[in-house]
């Protein structure tokens, strides 16, 4: 099995993969292509190679624009399987002349802080018909299969809360954006919870309370 990365390799390779962003322990990449065909023979291209390589990505293509994400799912991160994956995925839509669109990349995920997760992890996986998963980290969450809906994660907590919400929503962002889009969020009318625990993740809130956390 390869080995996982750690953020200073994959930093270093990315530097000659600018098409790419790294989160959320995997790589991601959009592109634009001209028109819809375009998108589709850039998917071909990438589904002979993944078959070439045994190395498959996550591809969500919607009219023109094409998302990837690769990790090595049986390793937990991203390994050398991946950054080779991601060279040939640019190399095709440079040929395609499809542009990439790296600034748009993100994902969603909602927590709940809880006392006991396991009290409640079946009520959620069941009214949202989730999937249970063990993490990297060793704890469990509930994913969509199909992508369509966010990851929902259980926070553990020490002793009830009874002045502020127990469900907030994280966004995941690159490193290097996540400065700016905290920037963003403060300009917007947002107070800094706490930095804590930056640059692994920022806690912000709105004016009412309701949390925010800009994490990598």
């Amino acid at each position: 099995m390869p080995a996982v990365l750690d953020h200073d390799a994959i930093s270093a390779a990315l530097a000659t993969l600018p098409d790419w962003r790294a989160f959320d322990d995997a790589l991601h990449a959009r592109f634009e292509a001209p028109d819809f065909p375009t998108a589709v023979r850039l998917v071909e291209r990438v589904s002979a190679a993944a078959e070439e390589l045994n190395h498959h990505p996550d591809i969500d293509i919607r009219w023109k624009k094409i998302s990837f994400t690769l990790a090595t799912h049986s390793a937990g991160g991203v390994t050398e399987h991946d950054l080779t994956l991601a060279g040939r995925i640019s190399v095709f839509s440079r040929e395609l002349r499809a542009t990439p669109a790296p600034g748009a990349l993100h994902k969603l995920e909602i927590a709940i802080d809880c006392l006991n997760a396991d009290t409640i992890r079946e009520f959620w996986r069941a009214g949202m018909d989730l999937r249970q998963v063990l993490t990297p980290d060793g704890t469990q969450a509930l994913i969509d299969p199909s992508g369509e809906l966010p990851a929902l994660w259980f926070q553990q907590m020490t002793q009830p809360r009874t002045d502020r919400n127990r469900i907030h929503i994280d966004v995941y962002v690159p490193r290097e954006e996540a400065e700016g889009r905290v920037a963003a969020v403060l300009a917007a009318g947002g107070r800094l919870v706490t930095d804590e625990h930056a640059p692994g993740w920022w806690v912000l809130a709105d004016a009412e309370g309701n949390e925010l956390c800009v994490c990598v």
